[in-house]
């Protein structure tokens, strides 16, 4: 999201009961679920790695990150969209695992207010900001700082 700027895009998705966005600069593409190959000794929150047309991308749970409860499939007519976010920060590629896919939204900069203290489990550093919808908030990331650069250098690391 830069700053200055009187509109910007985000690509939204849901993690459990909740909406995030993301500035769709980072985003490189979205991808259905793929077979995850774990890597032993990998931190807490990375799944494993995949295959994605033959580049290796480190994948991402965002549900273990920030201790959050993975959304439900309720029934069989219930559609479960979940698949990767596969963001690019400063060339390197990660997938972050979603459990829908929800859209790409135009934001004004003035619908942004500060995050809470805590929002649901996740610390205020990761947040840019939160955005009022009909149905509640619109929880906006700051990918950058989810991972700081040591972290960026082990994923780099793992493939």
């Amino acid at each position: 999201m830069a700053v200055g700027e009187s509109q910007f895009q985000l690509v939204t998705f849901e993690l459990g009961e909740e909406l995030y966005g993301v500035d769709i600069m980072d985003v490189k593409e979205i991808v259905k679920l793929q077979l995850v190959r774990p890597i032993p000794n990998a931190p807490y929150y990375v799944e494993g790695i995949f295959n994605l047309r033959s580049e290796i991308i480190p994948v991402i749970n965002l549900h273990k990150r920030f201790h959050l409860k993975a959304r439900e499939k309720v029934d069989d007519e219930d559609e479960f969209e979940g698949g990767f976010i596969i963001i690019n920060m400063d060339g390197t590629k990660i997938g972050i695992i979603i459990d829908k896919i929800a859209r790409v939204v135009q934001i004004k900069s003035d619908e942004v207010k500060p995050p809470p203290q805590m929002l649901t489990g996740i610390g205020t550093e990761y947040i840019n900001g939160v955005v009022r919808q009909e149905n509640g908030y619109l929880i906006i990331l700051d990918i950058r700082r989810v991972f700081n650069s040591s972290e960026l250098k082990k994923l780099v690391g793992i493939q």
